[in-house]
């Protein structure tokens, strides 16, 4: 193959956008399956009530999660940036170095849930029952917003939206 073709061939792979969403697999995890490191990207996931999925490694950005029901579910290593969570219930779900850039938890319970290594830059926790949260840092919370009814562990507090 020629130098000038194989430049362009080049140019063209990383010009190309981000695969977009994958309806077949966001509509099987809308009838409750698992999904491992599956492209849900604004998958509307409204009213889910499924226990122990797992959803590690997988793309759920700008996704709807509003008054789910996904209580011991795996989020490890998931992109949730830009994720709507409102009134969901999340108890002892793992978000284990999770990407929650920008996303809103805002009255959502999340009761024994791991946030261990997860990055929660611009995350609204305000009205969140996480009083026994897991592996959360002051710095992480540092990076996040609350108000006055969002209930942490022990001594970590939070800023105000």
């Amino acid at each position: 193959m020629r130098p000038h073709l194989l430049i362009f061939a080049a140019a063209v792979l990383v010009a190309a956008p981000a695969a977009a969403q994958n309806p077949s697999q966001i509509a099987s995890v809308q009838r409750g399956a698992s999904c491992p490191g599956c492209n849900l990207f604004q998958a509307d996931l409204t009213g889910l009530e499924a226990r122990g999925r797992n959803f590690s490694g997988a793309r759920l950005q700008q996704s709807d999660m509003t008054a789910v029901v996904l209580n011991g579910a795996n989020f490890s290593n998931a992109n949730l940036r830009d994720v709507i969570a409102y009134g969901g219930v999340f108890s002892s779900a793992s978000f284990a170095g999770a990407d929650m850039t920008n996303s809103s938890w805002v009255g959502t319970y999340l009761e024994g849930a791991n946030f261990a290594g997860a990055n929660l830059t611009g995350a609204d926790f305000s009205g969140a029952q996480m009083s026994r949260a897991r592996g959360l840092t002051q710095r992480q919370l540092d990076q996040a917003c609350g108000d006055p009814t969002t209930e942490l562990p022990g001594s970590l507090r939070i800023s105000s939206c």
